[in-house]
């Protein structure tokens, strides 16, 4: 067969092409045609549909992701916000830290390990694109049912992948989440975000600028596995009837990942590129046309001089390939040589394979034959844009009405007492330390606080103990029962688990999963979660620096629960005054912050006992939010409390069960006085969390929540060596501690 060269595309307008195979539509092929002037070659059709999928252009969501921008709040400390590989923001003492989360959800159903080692690996290497030290990685993860048969299947594969890429890299995994639904059975998220730390001034941009600058490839090689890979994947619904859509997941070698972060780390110091980019989805296509268009020129490659696994691959498997551990870098000429000096050194393969021009295309050659003419931008920031249709689904009301505040509750202190236990020795509530237990939290020496702390926490300077705090957090429980509130209870949940360990919240990245954009009922979810989750950023003051959005996340007409993962990340001045979770000195008095209501829509205690999902989630305070961390900040930095523990999933009874376990002290609990035992120990209700407090700080510690208006109530001591809620039940620490701990090993090990 020919190569189909440009000359030979407007020689021949009438050729068939392929474009529906490769995932585009009628009238996307037409606007291609349209954009060019003449039919696309083989080449340049491959790149427009990688480039114009869903999981690359984000069609479908850029509608609605323009509130970020539109309602971004007020904030000194961004530095790079989004549409870079990685928001970065300033800590303070000249450092900068780079954070972002992003799925890999589609290739971990495919190809469990592979498919999560390789989501370790690409958002390691956006964060390395920006100039920064990779220094920690957090994973939050949503499987199918616990007792499922294909779990067994995906989890432990997606956990081996996890662990395997970052354990060899040496980089902390510091956090994230295990979640179990019937609804993620065909769909498992695999969300992986990293932390970077630079000074200031190395932040690096991906652009391409500076006629005759070279532009170098170096890393791996370029092989065939992952052509089309999550690109294409991560763009349509899975169905069985249609395997050709299933195409290779990418193969991950964390020892070559390693050598490429010191290399690029040295070419950094050195300051030898211009602009940077790291292929990952879409590969070639995308670090090629990404850099072109946010430079000040065009770009001329040499596609032939690509070093390659396998030598049959065609022009378009190489442009399409997203083979892993591979860097794009744009070198002025003079620079070049000590550029490849440093990849020799490292032992990474580095080829010059082109040049930036003074012209305003993307020219790419096969052997001396031009078989890709385009304007940058219409590939890389000007794909199609869609309004999607979308409408309040009829089964909402109907679902929200099925309140769960309705629901059977335990008649007597034995039935609460056995509730109590089902309910933490649940999969969802349960100790997830078989599974973090395979990850090194504390590799590089850094790690302060990590699984299952509120957040994970790693310090940046070994001299002033500057640190930074991340925590992920999401229910797609809350959000299928109102998107807008589920949206926010997850920013919330996160903004307050920093808070908690004593960090002042700075920034988010979101992972924004959801079923088909071609569902109306879905798009109004994400429409709804996306502008609860925009106001909610500006009512709290923490900008979106970047995320990710994966649509598509469902089987045939099953679409997984609406599924907005939220990072927050906050700084701390001094690590040594962090705030931990675990309930440790005996005779400390344990008070309650927030308002506790009757809240049990979409509980951990709904769905436990009564397999129940109905009602409407915990309500939304923010100021309250703000307000609360605002005390949490400064009890921690001023002494005032010894361990925090913020209120979620579970309510009040599963975080006293993990701070007792976590330290090893039991706690005598009262109920306070308008409260029913059940509602004290199983509500859900938002904004709050649980402190210990030295008998010593606690005129102190009231004081300052009076004065501040902030609702403190004293629950109890921690004594003991068993959960004692009195007038009702006793459970000794050893019996909790079994049902606590047994759960998964015993579905999984």
């Amino acid at each position: 067969m020919s190569l189909d060269t440009v000359k030979h595309a407007a020689e021949t307008p009438e050729d068939a092409q392929p474009w529906a195979e490769l995932g585009l539509k009628e009238d996307e092929y037409a606007r291609i045609r349209e954009i060019l002037g003449r039919r696309p070659t083989g080449a340049e059709l491959a790149m427009y549909s990688v480039m114009w999928s869903e999981h690359c252009s984000y069609k479908s969501s850029k509608v609605h992701l323009r509130q970020f921008g539109e309602k971004a709040p007020e904030n000194d400390a961004l530095l790079v916000g989004i549409g870079e590989n990685a928001g970065v923001v300033d800590v303070g003492q000249g450092y900068a830290v780079t954070f972002k989360v992003e799925s890999h959800n589609h290739p971990s159903y495919i190809e469990p390990y592979q498919g999560a080692a390789t989501g370790v690996g690409g958002i390691v290497r956006d964060i390395l694109a920006m100039g920064a030290r990779p220094v920690a990685v957090m994973d939050p993860l949503r499987f199918g049912a616990a007792d499922h048969p294909d779990t067994k299947r995906v989890l432990p594969g997606v956990v081996a992948g996890i662990g395997g890429y970052g354990n060899c890299l040496g980089l902390p995994n510091i956090g994230g989440e295990v979640v179990f639904d019937a609804c993620y059975q065909g769909n498992p998220l695999v969300n992986a975000l990293c932390v970077g730390v630079m000074k200031h001034e190395d932040i690096h941009l991906a652009k391409a600028s500076g006629a005759g600058n070279k532009v170098i490839l170096y890393g791996a090689r370029t092989g065939g596995d992952g052509i089309g890979g999550v690109s294409v994947l991560a763009s349509e619904t899975f169905d069985d009837s249609k395997p050709t859509k299933r195409p290779a997941v990418q193969v991950g070698d964390p020892f070559q990942e390693k050598l490429l972060i010191e290399c690029t780390l040295e070419i950094f110091r050195e300051n030898l590129v211009d602009g940077i980019q790291d292929l990952g989805g879409a590969g070639l296509s995308c670090a090629t046309s990404e850099l072109a268009s946010a430079g000040s020129g065009g770009m001329r490659v040499e596609l032939d001089t690509v070093p390659l696994r396998d030598s049959s691959l065609s022009p378009e498997e190489i442009l399409m390939s997203e083979s892993q551990e591979r860097m794009c870098a744009v070198v002025e000429p003079g620079k070049v040589d000590r550029f490849l000096e440093i990849c020799e050194k490292w032992d990474v393969i580095a080829t010059v394979i082109g040049e930036v021009t003074d012209g305003e295309r993307l020219e790419i050659f096969w052997h001396g034959e031009q078989i890709v003419d385009v304007p940058p931008r219409t590939v890389a920031h000007e794909g199609p844009v869609y309004d999607r249709p979308y409408a309040r689904p009829d089964w909402q009301d109907t679902l929200q009405a099925d309140d769960a505040n309705a629901l059977p509750r335990p008649q007597t202190p034995q039935e609460l007492r056995e509730q109590v236990l089902k309910v933490v020795s649940s999969p969802n509530q349960a100790s997830k330390s078989w599974i973090t237990d395979q990850y090194d939290r504390f590799v590089q020496g850094n790690t302060v606080l990590a699984q299952p702390e509120d957040s994970g926490m790693v310090r940046i300077d070994a001299d002033t103990n500057l640190g930074v705090a991340v925590a992920t957090d999401g229910n797609g429980r809350y959000a299928k029962l109102d998107p807008y509130a589920g949206a926010q209870l997850a920013l919330a949940e996160s903004y307050r688990n920093v808070a908690a360990t004593g960090a002042r919240p700075l920034a988010i990245s979101n992972c924004l999963n959801f079923g088909s954009p071609e569902d109306p009922a879905v798009m109004w979810q994400f429409a709804e979660a996306t502008r609860g989750l925009a106001d909610g950023c500006l009512a709290l003051g923490t900008p979106v620096t970047g995320g990710n959005v994966s649509l598509y996340n469902q089987t045939g007409e099953t679409a997984i629960h609406p599924t907005p993962v939220v990072a927050v990340l906050g700084v701390i001045d001094d690590v040594e005054r962090r705030t931990p979770m675990a309930f440790r000195e005996e005779g400390q008095l344990l008070y309650l912050l927030g308002d506790t209501r009757e809240e049990l829509g979409g509980s951990a205690w709904s769905q436990v006992i009564h397999d129940h999902l109905g009602g409407l989630p915990p309500k939304v305070d923010l100021e309250r939010e703000k307000l609360l961390a605002e005390i949490l900040i400064s009890a921690s930095r001023d002494g005032m409390i010894d361990a925090a523990h913020d209120l979620s999933d579970g309510g009040l009874v599963q975080a006293v069960t993990e701070s007792c376990l976590r330290g090893g002290t039991g706690a005598r609990l009262i109920v306070p006085d308008g409260l029913s035992a059940f509602t004290f120990l199983f509500s859900e209700s938002a904004g709050r969390a649980v402190v210990s407090v030295p008998r010593s700080e606690e005129l102190r510690f009231s004081d300052m929540c009076g004065a501040r208006g902030l609702p403190a109530t004293r629950i109890g001591v921690v004594d003991g060596e068993s959960l004692d809620v009195q007038g009702h039940f006793e459970l000794p620490l050893g019996e909790l501690r079994s049902a606590y701990e047994a759960t998964i090993p015993s579905l999984l090990a």
